[in-house]
């Protein structure tokens, strides 16, 4: 057996075998391959939820669906006390009224909080142009 010649045997040692490359490099395709089919699940469940979702009807269903069963989903409150305060406007279309005059008619919470989430209401129906207001902290149907 012939003696290596000094520093050769150091580098045999450190040489990698060439089926080790494209092993590896084999195995970077077939990733690469897989995610390429995950991408293509995606992209297609992705546009079949987005026409889905593109009609409101449909919106609706799935939601039920997804909804737990023996429950009904509650009623919005904001749309329930907005539509009692547009109500008690239509009922006196001539009167103006504060905020906690409205809880008092309404029978609503009187405390300061409750108070003020309807003053913000009144705000907003008064930008709407459904309502004015003839004072400061006053507010009847615009007519």
């Amino acid at each position: 057996m012939p003696n290596p010649t000094p520093g050769t045997a150091s580098r045999t040692r450190h040489r990698t075998p060439t089926a080790t490359p494209r092993f590896r490099s084999n195995s970077g395709a077939t990733r690469a391959d897989e995610l390429r089919r995950q991408i293509a699940h995606f992209t297609a469940a992705l546009t079949e939820t987005e026409a889905r979702l593109a009609d409101p009807a449909t919106t609706r269903k799935i939601i039920t669906e997804l909804a737990p069963t023996g429950t009904e989903p509650d009623p919005p409150e904001s749309s329930t006390a907005y539509q009692a305060i547009v109500d008690a406007f239509n009922q006196h279309p001539d009167q103006a009224f504060r905020a906690r005059e409205l809880h008092e008619l309404l029978d609503m919470p009187t405390d300061e909080a409750s108070v003020d989430i309807t003053r913000n209401r009144l705000g907003r129906l008064t930008r709407q142009g459904f309502l004015t207001q003839p004072g400061r902290g006053r507010y009847q149907k615009r007519t």
